[in-house]
Parts: structure tokens; C-alpha cells; sequence
């Protein structure tokens, strides 16, 4: 694995649609991911001015190493099929679908993108309800265009019913569900959004476990919350140095023909080389972003 095989998510940063003066700050963010939003933060006799302001930012450009992703309503709903029609041929990375629960509904938005010259557009599923979660490996993978898998459990928490805590204990269930989808389909995984903006310690630690729980990034409400998603999904400094003696000392061995390898008197097998060669390859691509 190499550098040109990362894509950074590490923070990807919700914009309201609507909101010229923020979709021309995201342009100075050091956020890895912009996502342009049309569905909740947009309210609804606003959503047609919400495409055009999209439109017209991503026309004029400038956001240089930043994803681009637009979150459509829903194909359920009256404003979805205009969304998907009116970014389909931007020049965006991919279009996120809120509140999906089956595999169809993937298949629908692929065929709309395809009507709109939307081919190489890519596909990120939200998991918020009860049935998306239980579906959500079939959706993951439902179509190769899916590329992304995002947890909303905000709406999750509500519809299940599980009172909001620090440690999301009713919710790491569901958690881990998406995150062996997002695995098992070869896909990334972002953590939900932490809504508390005055508590930093907060946003640290469910950053945190969102890292500890395999999540790639965490997507975000607020600019202040991206360099704690930045610094927290980075590799830390003793796992790049841990990973280049694994690296050294397995490409050493097969000149050697060593039979058993140890790093720090821990024996290396082929799975510790592939974890520290993709640890490198992340540090790698953050160094050159």
C-alpha cells in the first residue's frame, strides 16, 4: 500500500447548502472532506436556493485537496431527485444518502447519476435508523460505487429509544456492526457527529473511541472540532516509528532468508508488515496533504 491509496477522512465537515459565507470558509479549512448539505440543516422553502449556492461554489472552485460530497435528501421525499439531478454533473467526489435502509435505494441514486453524466460519482450511505443498521451489509455492498459508510447516531439513539452517554454504551452495538460492513466490503467508515460544541474534553474522547472502534474519520459540525478529529485519526508518533522497524525488519529478513522475525521481542508475521505498511501510507499521504 502506498500513499496514492489513502483518500483522508479524517474530518469531513458538514456545510449548510444555503450558506454562501460558510461554503467560502471551507475553501481556508483544514478539514480532509467538505460536505455540502441540502437535507437537515437546510429547511425546506430553502432547498432550491441551497442548490444553486452549491452550484455556483463548486463551479468557482478553489477547494483544492478537500473531498467534495453532497448530502441529498432523500429519493423519498419531493426535493430528492432535483438534488441528485442538479450535482450529478459537478465536479463533486461522491453524493451521500441520508436515512438509507435497503439496497434499492442505493441502486435508484446509481441509475439517477447515470441519467446525469453522474457516472464516476461515488455513493456514502448513512447508517441512522434501527432498519438501516440491520441491513447495512447489504447496502455496503449493494454496488461497487459505495464508498463510504457514515453513522448517524443521533437519529439512531432516538429511534432505539437509548438516552444519550458519554460512552454511546447502547450504541456500540450498532457501531461495530457498521464497522465490520464497512471491512468486510473494503470501504471506509466515518463516526457520527458530536453535537456538544463547548465541550472539548467530550469531542476528544468520543474521537477516540470512534479511532479505537476501527472508524476512519469522524465527520464534524463545527470548524473548531477538526483539528481534534485531524491529530486524533493521525497515526501517533510511536506507531509510524514501530511501523518502519517492521517494515525494515521484514524486507531485511527476505534478503536474509531469516526464519523467525522480532521487532522490540515481539515476533512479526505477515499481518503486523500489511498494518505497518498502511499506517506508513497514511502518514505519508497527511505529510504530503
Amino acid at each position: 500500500m502506498s500513499a496514492s491509496d489513502i483518500r483522508l477522512r479524517r474530518s469531513a465537515l458538514f456545510m449548510p447548502g444555503h450558506n454562501q459565507r460558510a461554503l467560502d470558509k471551507a475553501r481556508t479549512l483544514d478539514c480532509d472532506v467538505v460536505i455540502m448539505d441540502f437535507e437537515d440543516s437546510v429547511a425546506p422553502n430553502v432547498k432550491p436556493e441551497a442548490r444553486q449556492c452549491v452550484k455556483a461554489a463548486i463551479n468557482k472552485g478553489g477547494y483544492g485537496y478537500r473531498g467534495l460530497v453532497v448530502r441529498a435528501n432523500s429519493l423519498a421525499t419531493k426535493w430528492g431527485r432535483d438534488d441528485i439531478d442538479a450535482v450529478a454533473s459537478l465536479d463533486i467526489d461522491a453524493v451521500m444518502l441520508p436515512k438509507v435502509e435497503s439496497a434499492d435505494e442505493v441502486l435508484a441514486v446509481s441509475e439517477c447519476l447515470d441519467a446525469n453524466d453522474g457516472q464516476s460519482k461515488s455513493i456514502w450511505v448513512m447508517a441512522e435508523t434501527p432498519r438501516g443498521i440491520l441491513n447495512i451489509n447489504d447496502i455496503a455492498a449493494s454496488h461497487p460505487r459505495v464508498d463510504c459508510i457514515v453513522v448517524g447516531m443521533e437519529d439512531l439513539g432516538k429511534a432505539m429509544r437509548v438516552p444519550p452517554s458519554p460512552g454511546r454504551l447502547g450504541l456500540l452495538n450498532a457501531l461495530t456492526t457498521c464497522v465490520l460492513a464497512a471491512r468486510a466490503n473494503d470501504i471506509d467508515i466515518l463516526d457520527s457527529v458530536f453535537t456538544q460544541l463547548d465541550d472539548a474534553v467530550g469531542l476528544r474522547k468520543s474521537c477516540e473511541q470512534g479511532r479505537a472502534l476501527g472508524f476512519d474519520g469522524k465527520t464534524l459540525i463545527h470548524p473548531n472540532q477538526i483539528e481534534t478529529a485531524n491529530s486524533t485519526f493521525s497515526p501517533p508518533e510511536e506507531s509510524v516509528v514501530w511501523s518502519r522497524k517492521v517494515v525494515e525488519a521484514w524486507e531485511q529478513s527476505l534478503q536474509d532468508d531469516t526464519g523467525v522475525i522480532t521487532v522490540d521481542g515481539a515476533m512479526i508475521e505477515h499481518l503486523h508488515v500489511a498494518q505497518a505498511r498502511r499506517v506508513l501510507a497514511l502518514q505519508e499521504a497527511i505529510t504530503k496533504r
